[in-house]
């Protein structure tokens, strides 16, 4: 039998660690969302003053402004992006990623916040690559300060495993400061970063991420990231996700281990005072032509969820693999940034493509279902994050909740897929 005055003090609550927990994710959520909601400022005014367009769903694609500003605001804004990144890694302290965080690095402040600028000025200007990392980072930074601050005055009582969750929930209350995703943004947190599903987990970065969207849609407001048609989706999609899901897990793949090998291979030191205003230059040449391929692939995106035949097929085919070479190359080339929404962009082209051999064949199904498919397949595989990709795609578009089991069964493929083909990579890797 146990003492009874151990079992007392085992029933006892350490009230200061409840409330330092607490304090601290409300406190973190708040600064964390108005620095969403000026990253968000910021992106409209570097757009609008390079190239006079403001970017939404009813406008995502820059094609009204003239091939010559493109061409001009691009390769300025390689090289300007190019000497900032020169600037802050020529030197200690390095730049510390969120895994890095995650694992006691120190993320140093200033170097972090330019980093930051330079992703999101990067991509106001046309590049190509995504800008979901920077608030991600920049939330992940503000959390170690304040842990850092409060825990060196001696007023915040966190454990270890507290101090992680304070981590992962800011990247993801980042997130969704930007992108307007609550349940995206706690994902994000839970499946990827801490991978512990855990009632402390969930509702602490829930709560954070719930916080930061309040506060980061006073710049964006409610309004869809994508726009789609609003209707049901049919139980016929369901022959559809059979076929695109396990497609889109071997794309995935591919596209996971392309974008890593270009952040692993990228330019440094002087060499990226080259490499990246040569990566702006042919992002505007091609833009020139194409100008769905600037930005973080919203464009390309949006333009899949416009289809309603397959005329433009082939464009799309097109499209979409200029769109992931100039993301690879922008990373290749010592740019910063994130890969979900080019990733969201290249699983809808392959959804077009789907399309295709079913066009005539299931009964009300448009090309556009098949892109949305596309888009949430191929995301969760390049992730290996199924819960994440469903649900980011879920609440960006504000989609009927009809599409859920055909996302559901087409991340469940295409997430098995991408994890078999990896691990068979692996093994034949090991083996040579």
């Amino acid at each position: 039998m146990d003492n009874p005055q151990t079992q007392e003090k085992e029933a006892v609550v350490d009230w200061r660690h409840v409330f330092s927990l607490l304090l601290t994710s409300l406190f973190l959520a708040i600064v964390i969302g108005f620095s969403a909601m000026l990253l968000s400022y910021f992106l409209d005014i570097v757009a609008d003053s390079f190239m006079h367009f403001h970017e939404s769903y009813h406008e995502a694609s820059p094609a009204a402004v003239p091939a010559w500003r493109r061409l001009v605001s691009v390769t300025i804004g390689g090289l300007i992006a190019g000497l900032v990144w020169y600037a802050i890694r020529r030197k200690e302290p390095k730049i510390v990623g969120i895994n890095g965080a995650l694992k006691g690095q120190k993320m140093p402040a200033w170097k972090t916040v330019l980093n930051v600028l330079a992703q999101i000025f990067y991509v106001g200007t046309g590049g190509s690559v995504g800008r979901e990392l920077a608030p991600r980072q920049l939330g992940v930074m503000i959390s170690q300060q304040v842990q850092d601050f409060g825990q060196k005055k001696g007023f915040l009582k966190l454990t270890e495993e507290d101090r992680q969750l304070l981590l992962a929930a800011a990247a993801g209350a980042g997130f969704a400061g930007v992108y307007i995703a609550p349940i995206t943004g706690m994902l994000f947190s839970v499946e990827l970063l801490l991978k512990k599903n855990s009632i402390k987990n969930i509702a602490i970065s829930l709560m954070m991420s719930t916080i930061a969207c309040l506060i980061g849609s006073l710049a964006k407001g409610f309004t869809p990231y994508y726009w789609v048609a609003s209707a049901d989706f049919s139980r016929w999609l369901l022959l559809a996700a059979l076929v695109i899901g396990p497609l889109a897990g071997i794309a995935g793949a591919w596209a996971k281990q392309g974008f890593a090998w270009a952040q692993k291979k990228q330019a440094s030191g002087k060499v990226l005072l080259v490499t990246m205003p040569l990566v702006g230059l042919l992002t505007g040449m091609i833009a020139w032509f194409m100008p769905e391929v600037m930005g973080n692939g919203r464009a390309v995106a949006q333009l899949a969820f416009h289809q309603v035949n397959e005329e433009l097929l082939f464009f799309f085919i097109v499209l979409g693999l200029v769109k992931f070479a100039l993301t690879f190359l922008t990373l290749y080339g010592g740019g910063t940034g994130g890969t979900l929404t080019p990733s969201i962009a290249l699983g809808a082209v392959l959804g077009l493509v789907v399309s295709a051999v079913f066009a005539g064949v299931l009964p009300g199904i448009e090309p556009w279902h098949f892109a949305l498919i596309g888009a949430v397949a191929l995301l969760a595989a390049s992730q290996q994050a199924p819960l994440m990709a469903m649900f980011m795609v879920f609440e960006i578009a504000h989609l009927h909740s009809s599409a859920l089991i055909i996302f559901a069964v087409a991340v469940a493929l295409s997430s098995a897929t991408s994890k078999f083909y990896l691990q068979v990579q692996e093994r034949r890797s090991a083996a040579k």
